[in-house]
């Protein structure tokens, strides 16, 4: 498995660029860009974006060489691409210019990869990544350095498994999931009871985990498995660094938990919450 080799991305036109964001532009189309910038930092051959007019000065005093802006905004200094969500168009712009670290497909001879495991087409295994038995990994998944994936997990397609992560048995991840390094999906739950004779007896952790797909997971988050039943992340949610969810939770669609959120076992949360 050989490393994609780094390299600058390619200028564009502004015409070009234009093209592929699916919005007009003005000025010179001919003009190169080869990366993109903010406002204050911008040098030549660098695109801007322009969310508000407020920030005109600050455009005004760039050295940009293009600049995203408001459908309805006039500007003439440079060109400009205009668009009715100058941000949107901007993140897609970043994506055009810089793609992220990815390793070409392959299993690394150092990876432990059981037999019975079940590995998708085009998925990457990086050095010393162990693969338990009977786990299933989707094509086009990435598994980077040093993860640990226990048996009978499923992961999806086109999933990121950053390193140090350790995804415990039965767990379940969708498809277009990042998890970060450090994170431990499926850890078992707190749970203790509270006898006068036996204090602090261990209740077992017999539930598992499903996360589903689109969802994000920062660095060195825990994600509790079910007493019993399963702890649930659903679709496109977005969950930041250092964040402890107790077994059982429900996380609803679509919802952020910003870094340090601690939500105790058997919570239940709706779709599209931010938790900060």
């Amino acid at each position: 498995m050989k490393e994609q080799p780094e390299k600058s991305p390619p200028p564009l036109s502004v015409e070009e660029l234009a093209r592929r964001l699916n919005c007009p532009f003005e000025g010179d189309g001919a003009r190169e860009i080869r990366g993109v910038s903010s406002l204050e930092k911008a040098k030549e051959g660098d695109l801007v974006f322009l969310s508000h007019r407020k920030y005109l000065s600050l455009l005004e005093r760039s050295k940009a060489s293009a600049a995203i802006i408001p459908s309805k905004e006039r500007y003439d200094r440079i060109p400009v691409i205009k668009s009715e969500n100058p941000y949107i168009s901007f993140i897609k712009a970043v994506e055009i210019f810089y793609k992220p670290y990815c390793p070409k497909p392959g299993i690394h001879p150092s990876a432990l990869v059981s037999p019975s495991a079940k590995i998708g087409k085009d998925v990457t295994i990086g050095p010393f990544a162990f693969i338990g038995d009977e786990a299933e990994i989707g094509a086009k998944t990435v598994i980077f350095p040093f993860v640990a994936i226990y048996p009978w997990v499923k992961i999806g397609k086109e999933t990121v498994i950053h390193s140090h992560v350790s995804i415990r048995e039965e767990v379940k991840i969708g498809n277009r999931v990042i998890i970060h390094n450090g994170t431990v999906i499926g850890s078992d739950g707190f749970g203790y009871l509270q006898d006068k004779d036996h204090p602090h007896i261990k209740i077992p952790q017999v539930g598992t985990i499903t996360i589903q797909d689109d969802v994000e997971v920062g660095a060195n988050t825990a994600i509790d498995r079910a007493a019993l039943g399963e702890t649930i992340i659903k679709k496109g949610t977005k969950i930041d660094n250092l964040v402890q969810i107790g077994h059982n939770v429900e996380v609803g669609p679509h919802s952020i938990l910003a870094g340090q959120v601690g939500i105790s076992g058997s919570t239940k949360i709706g779709k599209n919450v931010i938790m900060g």
